[in-house]
């Protein structure tokens, strides 16, 4: 299957996306598994559904920021609204195995 023009953009927003490190666990935020969802729509409208290690976690604003400047700097994009969920809840299981094996 050929990638169309909104997987391309959707690939290169997660390939930005890993440019966003969380500070307490010092990892990209795509490898810690707290994205949960890109979803590219016409016109270049993003929403990306994220999650952070806590519900209270003294960093959600900087994440949520930094998200949002790093997606909308990819080409095609208009305009970013991210999300931030705590359903489901963030665990250690969602992170690459590469390094979960490090925690």
């Amino acid at each position: 299957m050929m990638p169309t023009p909104k997987m391309e953009i959707e690939a290169d927003i997660r390939a930005a996306l890993r440019s966003v490190i969380d500070p307490e666990l010092g990892h990209n935020i795509i490898d810690l598994g707290m994205v949960y969802d890109v979803d590219v729509q016409d016109a270049g409208v993003v929403g990306v559904v994220m999650t952070t290690t806590a519900r209270f976690c003294p960093a959600s604003a900087f994440l949520q920021e930094a998200v949002a400047a790093a997606a909308g700097a990819v080409t095609g994009v208009t305009r970013v609204d991210v999300e931030l969920t705590y359903d489901p809840p963030w665990t250690p299981d969602r992170m690459a195995p590469e390094i979960a094996v490090r925690f």
